[in-house]
C-alpha cells in the first residue's frame, strides 16, 4: 500500500528531497485522516486535504480540485485498490471510523 508521495514521488513528504523548497505537504503531516485506506497522514487520501501539490501547483479545498483528482494515478491507484471500501468524500471516511 503506497502513499500518494510514493506514487507522485513529490519529495513533499517528512524528510523528503523538496521539503526546503517548497514544505511539506498537507497530505504528510498528522490529520484527522491518518489511516485512512490504511495510509499514513492523508497519503492514501490526498484529494480530501486541502493545499496539496498536483499538476506543479497547490491546489484548494477538496470541492475545487476534486474534478482534477477524478483524472490523478493516486486517485484512481487508491480506488482500485480498496475497491468497494473505497471513500471518496471526507463525510464518508468520517462515518466509517
Amino acid at each position: 500500500m503506497k502513499n500518494c508521495w510514493e506514487i507522485t514521488k513529490c519529495g513533499r513528504q517528512v524528510n523528503g528531497e523538496n521539503v526546503k523548497e517548497m514544505g511539506v505537504c498537507p497530505a504528510a503531516l498528522p490529520n484527522e485522516f491518518n489511516g485512512v485506506h490504511k495510509g499514513n497522514a492523508g497519503g492514501r487520501f490526498c484529494w480530501a486535504i486541502n493545499g496539496t501539490f498536483c499538476g506543479g501547483e497547490i491546489n484548494g479545498t477538496f470541492a475545487e480540485k476534486f474534478i482534477t483528482c477524478l483524472n490523478c494515478k493516486v486517485f484512481k491507484y487508491v480506488q482500485d485498490e480498496e475497491e468497494r471500501y473505497f471513500n471518496v468524500t471526507p463525510a464518508q471516511a468520517k462515518l466509517k471510523r
